[in-house]
């Protein structure tokens, strides 16, 4: 038996043009209707790419449950901050309170009136595989589907990297309907023994959607393998 089935995905990325029609236009992303002009304004080009690829994947009305997982969220606002720290300036509350890990997924129930179960995590080196799981326990608790968003943005030069993976190449957002059952793509995620160096989030998180785009049956990043059914 799979462990879920993939109902429906779509995702945004610069560094991938094939065509396929669940791939939004880097060039042309547009915050969704239903999301009010006071909050539109609030929104960073990640958010605005994240609220329109999470906006494909849920009818309209609807709320599911959601994991947004991202490895350093918006850091680049945080940099700001401590510039203008730097600068002697002060601090806007707004801008602090956008900043934090969980502002994206904050916006998003605000604008969709989403009051069920939302959880962000910070997964770093551990990659993409801790929202599968935490998507798989809401399932097995009772939810029949569940909505995870995916996401990462290059991070400024500002912060090391060597020697850890910590940067993609580019910015990079994937949404993923999952159930337990229906129709739609079946896949097994099976924990490895072999302990792989795949990198962070957002390096693992193109590598997944490169795997949904191709034929390739089975994907091995860090300690976790996904195979397509």
């Amino acid at each position: 038996m799979p462990d879920f089935i993939l109902r429906k995905w779509s995702a945004w990325s610069p560094e991938i043009n094939d065509g396929d029609d669940r791939l939004i236009d880097a060039n042309n992303v547009s915050v969704p209707a239903c999301v009010p002009k006071l909050l539109q304004r609030r929104l960073t080009p990640l958010a605005k790419a994240v609220f329109a690829v999470a906006d494909r994947c849920i009818d309209a009305g609807e709320a599911l449950p959601v994991v947004f997982s991202s490895a350093h969220g918006e850091l680049s606002k945080s940099l700001e901050m401590l510039k203008a720290i730097q600068a002697g300036e002060e601090l806007s509350p707004t801008a602090f309170s956008l900043s934090v890990h969980n502002a994206i997924a904050g916006l998003f129930s605000i604008a969709y009136h989403n009051h069920q179960e939302i959880t962000v995590i910070a997964s770093g080196r551990e990659g993409i595989a801790p929202a599968f799981i935490d998507a798989l326990g809401i399932l097995h608790e009772g939810a029949n589907e569940v909505l995870v968003v995916l996401y990462d943005e290059p991070i400024a030069d500002f912060y090391p990297t060597a020697p850890f993976n910590l940067n993609s190449a580019g910015s990079c957002v994937l949404a993923l309907r999952l159930s337990l059952s229906g129709a739609g793509l079946s896949l097994s995620l099976n924990r490895s023994t072999d302990t792989r160096d795949a990198g962070e989030h957002s390096v693992q998180l193109l590598a997944f959607l490169k795997f949904l785009l191709t034929d390739e049956q089975a994907l091995n990043l860090g300690n976790w393998t996904w195979c397509k059914k």
